[in-house]
């Protein structure tokens, strides 16, 4: 009875390890060997790359916020300075020796003393700036046969400013020397306040010829005296001896006088029509 149990045991030890390895040889758990040698594997070269990341970009900085200001009106803008105002200054007051040379000139109604006496008064006046205050003044004079200031008269001006200037000058100006005639000396007299004129000197080589006659309308009739021409004056001859002496006493003229006097021809004789 011990016996049977113990072979009917075996025979299932058997069968169960039988299917078990029928099991692993049908799952492939089992080597099988075969005849065909498996190939070589070939060379292979590993190759190892190491990514690195790149840097991180930098974070933008925030927008600055405006600070609050207070609103202010803008700025004007800057405006380009005026030029300057043209100027003269005033002329040197003559000096001693000019004013003897003036007191013993006796033609043309004492002329260099009329001249000298104007830029006395101009060096005076001071200097002459561009604007309103610029001008001339008209005035008549008189001065005793002593050099002393009879009468003084505004006939015109286009300055008042230029006219107190010359009658302030006048009020104050130093002794003048005798006038050269011994007499009372009349005369007008232009003075210019301005910073583009200045009188030049004048011209002495004509003041030993005669004045010109004055031209005279024949035709003109006032309606009582006798019908008919007039007589016209003519020119004098001077006598020659006369005239050999006078010529001996005349200043030499400067290149200044000269081109004075070329620019006052000028200015009153040129034309508009001529100068195209």
């Amino acid at each position: 009875m011990h016996t049977l149990r113990s072979q009917h045991l075996l025979a299932i030890l058997f069968s169960v390890a039988l299917h078990t390895l029928a099991l692993l040889l049908v799952g492939g758990w089992l080597p099988v060997r075969t005849d065909k040698p498996e190939p070589a594997a070939p060379d292979e070269s590993v190759m190892f790359l190491q990514a690195v990341p790149a840097p991180p970009e930098p974070a933008a900085p925030p927008d600055p916020q405006p600070p609050a200001t207070l609103a202010v009106d803008p700025a004007p803008e800057p405006v380009a300075p005026a030029p300057a105002p043209a100027f003269m200054e005033a002329p040197p007051a003559p000096t001693a020796q000019e004013w003897a040379l003036a007191a013993s000139y006796t033609l043309k109604n004492s002329k260099r003393y009329r001249y000298t006496w104007g830029q006395q008064v101009r060096s005076m006046m001071g200097t002459a700036f561009e604007g309103p205050d610029q001008g001339v003044v008209r005035l008549r004079i008189e001065i005793a046969p002593d050099g002393t200031l009879v009468r003084l008269e505004t006939l015109w001006t286009t300055s008042a400013v230029a006219e107190q200037l010359a009658r302030k000058a006048i009020e104050n100006m130093p002794q003048l020397p005798p006038t050269p005639t011994g007499k009372p000396l009349v005369f007008e007299k232009t003075i210019s306040f301005q910073p583009f004129d200045a009188e030049g000197p004048p011209i002495y080589k004509n003041d030993c010829l005669p004045d010109p006659p004055v031209f005279g309308n024949p035709y003109v009739w006032d309606g009582r005296s006798p019908q008919g021409p007039a007589v016209q004056p003519t020119q004098q001859t001077p006598d020659p001896e006369a005239l050999e002496e006078c010529l001996r006493q005349l200043p030499q003229d400067t290149v200044e006088a000269e081109s004075a006097h070329d620019r006052r021809q000028l200015e009153q004789w040129r034309s508009d029509r001529l100068g195209r």
